[in-house]
Parts: structure tokens; sequence; C-alpha cells
């Protein structure tokens, strides 16, 4: 290889060698050509950059060992001494290189990067060796040297590609420290990031990257912590050209750009300090699929426990707040849905939500008025105090909604807010005071027409407000303090309800007692009538008919199904699911088994 004219070593264009070393070329074996190379490694490890005499004696050397022979060299130890011994050189010759054709030090560093990925196995004997290079490398900031090459870019993405794929779970924090000086180096010191090196340190944060490597995920999320000053700019430009301009040509990764934001938000929210206004530009897009892409992450964002975003940027929060009002419903259903953790982690933004969960409270749509209610009591849950008495009343307001699984949800919800502060003073007298219209509000329930609505206040009643699974004693105890304090039409109803499923267990006993007789036409008309008034206390009127029909005939054929029956609706028995919702799920799963209903 022909060197530039000045960088011919002085003694007549021979190379020296330190002493006890012998000459290095492609004619000894490769075991005595890393014998010598050893030595040659350690002569430039004990040299520092004043040995001026030493420094112009084994320069010729140095240009030989950056030389093709080298380079190609098949051997990986070859190389690896090699590669150090260049290492060393960048250290020694600093700042000035000995090398200064372009094409060389383009050729020298992609070099010595390949050789680092020998840093992968820590098990290997030459690992210290592969450590002792990119220490060095980092120490020097040795590729900083690649500033002056035109395609210096192509250097650092293959460095950048090469240590997030060679970093792994084995690896100390020295080794990542490392590795973190020499890319940060390269990221603050340069003139800019380019979008193609961007993307190899991005790509490690998409979720099917960052579960397949945590090691890479954990380098790129310190690596953008240190630098975050400086990239920052780098990244609102990409995400800038994606969202606002619509490139997404102008990277791999434009797909994936919510996942980053929502990544580098949780790393660092300076990191995206120019992007949130992007984001707010997106919220009133005119394609309704792209402002539920939006809202989804932003929802992430705002509601992430420590999240300060809401307090920070109180144009974006409002912006935000209004696709509540969106006219597309899956995105009010989105906003219903991020209710529930906003609540549950930023309490201090409840005044902001609940006017616009007021709103969605009497939504058209069944589903959005259904998760108002789940979101509101996930919430007083988790703690009543982050439910205020204008939410609550919210719920209170759809136990009457003219849809079932609205009504439903509101009924059960806040039977389980009665049972968790109410009955078992989770919360104190103070919680339990703040919700004791609950007993009365359900009981209530109790007078409108609908049977769904009865069989559930029974349900609930025996689950919630006295509960089956109580000892006799405390259940007496429970029974006693709930009907002193019930109102007069929550009595009235409670007592009507009693009424009703005494007088159902009657029927039941009746229509048991008609099996017992002879078989004749008047006692079929009797079970018949019998039947049908029972039927008029399951849901669905229609079908319960067919179903108590089909009962029937299974009851006459199985003696001991009929004792059974009898057992549980006695006055005398013990049997604590003694109750009219039970004997419904009775006749209807018997039903089931013999395959009368689906």
């Amino acid at each position: 290889m022909e060197f530039p004219q000045q960088q011919k070593p002085a003694g007549e264009g021979k190379i020296i060698y330190p002493p006890g070393v012998k000459e290095i070329t492609d004619k000894i074996s490769n075991d005595e050509m890393v014998k010598r190379l050893k030595m040659v490694v350690k002569t430039y490890m004990d040299m520092d950059q004043d040995s001026e005499e030493e420094k112009q004696q084994y320069l010729g050397l140095a240009l030989h060992l950056a030389s093709e022979f080298f380079l190609r060299n098949p051997n990986k130890d070859v190389r690896l001494l090699v590669a150090c011994c260049l290492a060393d050189i960048f250290r020694i010759y600093a700042p000035e290189a000995p090398y200064t054709s372009h094409d060389k030090l383009k050729d020298i560093f992609l070099f010595i990067t390949r050789q680092l990925k020998g840093l992968e196995d820590t098990k290997s004997p030459q690992f210290n060796r592969y450590f002792y290079l990119l220490e060095n490398l980092a120490w020097v900031k040795s590729y900083n040297i690649c500033f002056e090459l035109e395609d210096c870019n192509e250097i650092f993405i293959q460095l950048f590609k090469t240590l997030f794929s060679v970093i792994n779970n084995s690896h100390n924090q020295k080794v990542q420290m490392h590795m973190i000086d020499l890319m940060s180096s390269i990221i603050m010191e340069g003139d800019g990031v380019t979008q193609e090196l961007l993307d190899t340190i991005l790509i490690n944060l998409i979720p099917a990257h960052k579960n397949l490597n945590k090691q890479a995920y954990d380098l790129a999320k310190t690596l953008l912590k240190r630098t975050v000053q400086t990239i920052e700019t780098c990244i609102a430009n990409f995400f800038n050209q994606v969202l606002v301009m619509g490139k997404s040509s102008v990277s791999d990764l434009s797909e994936h750009v919510f996942d980053l934001i929502q990544e580098l938000f949780a790393i660092d929210p300076m990191l995206l300090t120019s992007v949130m206004p992007q984001l707010e530009f997106k919220l009133k897009s005119n394609d309704g699929e792209e402002r539920l892409a939006v809202v989804r992450l932003l929802a992430k964002l705002f509601g992430a426990k420590d999240s300060e975003l809401a307090s920070q940027n109180r144009p974006l929060w409002q912006c935000f707040l209004g696709r509540f009002n969106d006219i597309h419903v899956p995105v009010r259903l989105e906003c219903v849905k991020f209710a529930s953790h906003c609540l549950m982690n930023h309490p201090d933004l409840a005044r902001d939500l609940t006017e616009y969960l007021k709103v969605r409270s009497h939504d058209p749509e069944e589903a959005i008025r259904h998760d108002v209610i789940v979101t509101i009591i996930n919430a007083g849950k988790k703690d009543l105090n982050l439910v205020n008495d204008q939410l609550l009343g919210f719920v209170r307001e759809r136990t009457l909604d003219k849809r079932w699984r609205v009504r439903k949800e509101a009924m059960m919800g806040l039977a389980q807010l009665f049972k968790k502060y109410c009955l078992h003073h989770e919360a104190g007298k103070e919680s339990a005071l703040k919700i004791s219209w609950i007993k009365d509000k359900l009981l209530h329930i109790y007078y409108q027409n609908s049977i769904d609505d009865k069989l559930l206040v029974e349900k609930i009643f025996a689950q919630y407000m006295v509960p089956h699974s109580l000892d006799t004693e405390e259940k007496m105890k429970c029974l006693y303090y709930l009907y002193a304090c019930l109102d007069t039409n929550a009595v009235k109803a409670l007592n009507e309800m009693w009424k009703c499923q005494n007088m159902l267990r009657s029927l039941v006993k009746e229509l048991l007692d008609l099996h017992k007789l002879p078989v004749s036409e008047a006692n079929s008309t009797a079970m018949f009538g019998k039947l049908m008034s029972i039927a008029k206390n399951l849901p669905d009127a229609g079908k319960a008919q067919d179903f108590m029909k089909k009962f029937n005939q299974v009851l006459g054929e199985d003696e001991k199904l009929r004792v059974q029956l009898e057992m549980l609706i006695s006055p005398t028995c013990s049997c604590k699911q003694a109750e009219i919702c039970v004997l419904i799920k009775m006749v209807h799963f018997f039903l089931y088994f013999q395959g009368a209903v689906t």
C-alpha cells in the first residue's frame, strides 16, 4: 500500500519494531504473529503523548498496522490486537492522527467498530482486551476525528448499531458507562444528529425491540437522558416532519411515532418540549381515527402516575378535555376510559373532569354512559375521596337509565361502595355518612316495573346489604341496623320484597304439593296456574313460561330434585341461600344442563 510521502517513516522507509519484536509479515504463522503483536500492544500501551522520540520512531509501524494486510486479516486475535494498537495510536498522536487519508481513516474506524462486536461474549478469554479497546476509545473520544470525514455518518451508524446489538445482561456498569461516553461525545460534539443515526437510538424504544433486548433499551434511555439538550432539536424535527408535514418516508420508524412519544415522555419530558404543540395540532385533525390515536397517546401521558403534563401544558390539557365532546364516538369513549386512571392518579384534576363526565353521563351512546359509571365507581372503590358528590350523583341518576346494562352497572357499583364503606367501615364514619343515601336509593328501585330491576335489588340485598355469607348473629345485627336507618319508602320497599319472596316460595311449595297428588286434569290445570304465576317473577316472561313448563316436567320425573327444592323453600331451613335469586338461578341452570336453554 502506498502512503502519502510525508507519512514515510524515518530510516529510509524501514519499519522500526520495539526491542525484542521481529518483523511482522505474512510469512510468519498466526501464532507467531499474535505473539509479536502482543509485544507491540504493550509498547503502545506504555507510551503517552509526551513521548515525542518514540512517536517519531514508531510512526512507520503505526502506518504499517493500518495496512490492508491487518485490516482484512482473517484471524480474529490478530484483528483484535491491531485494533488495540490503533486505538492507542490515536491516543498517543492526538489531536492529530498519523493517517491523513480520509479513505484510510474511514477504513480504520469501520475496522475498529467491527472488532467491538467481541464485547458481546463476556466469558471469552479475550474479553478484557475488547473492554480495553472500548475504554480507550471512549476516554480519548477517538471517533470524534471522523467529524472531518464527509461520510462520517456511515461510521457512526455502524458504531451505534454495534453497541446496541452487543449490550446484554452479562455486562457490568462500566461497559455501559463507556458505551454511553463514546456515543454521547459523538452526539454532543458534532454538528447534529442525522435521522438515520437517530433511528439507531429510537428503534430500541419500540415495544417489540424493548422486550427483545432490555439492556439495549436501558442503554438508549441513558444516552437520551445524557444528551437531552442536544438531541431534543433532532427529535422535534423528526416528529414535525411526520406529524405536521406528513412525511412518513423520512424514517422507517414513522409508523411508531406514538409509541416513541410515550417512551420518550417516560424517559424525560424535556425530550418532547417542542413536540407537544404538534400533538395539539393533531387533536384538531379532521380525521376521526387520527384524533383517536392522539387521544389514546395523551391519555397515557396525562394519566401516568407521576405526570405533571396537565399542569405544565394547560393549553394541551384543555384541548384534550375538548375531545370529551368529540363527534366521533370512539374518541369520546376513550376519553371516558382515561378519566378512571386520571381520577386515581391525579385527584387534583377531578374538578376539571367533573363537568365533562356529567355531559357524557347523558351521552346518547349506551357504552359511554356505562363507562362513565365504571370510571366513577372504580375511583370510588380505590378511595372515596377521589369522587365528589356530583360524580356520585351522576351514578345515582343512571340507576334509572333506559338501558338495563347501564342501570345494572350503576346499581351494582353503588352496592359495592355501600358494602365497602358503610358495612365494613373501611374509611371511617365520615365516608359512611357521605354515601348513606345509597341503601335507600337501591331499595327504592324495587318500585320499578321491570322484573330485572326487582331481582337485582334482591341480589344486592342478599350480597351487599345483609350478606348471606355472615353468620346468623352478625346477619341479624346487620339487618337490625339497616332496617332502623332506612327511610319510610325504603322500609316499604323492603317489606314488599320480603312479601314477594314469601309468595314465590309459597307458589313453589304449592307446586311441589301438587306433584304429590295423583295425575288428573284438575291437577294439571292447577299446576299450569302455579307455573304461570312463578314465571311472572322471572326475567323475560315469554321465555320463562317455556322454561317453567320444561322444569315442571323434569320435576315430576326427579324425586330427588323435589326433595332438595322442598328443603330450600322450607321456613325452617337454615340454608343461607334460601333467597329468590338463588331459586331462579337453580331453575335456569337446571334447564341449561338439560339442554332446554342456552
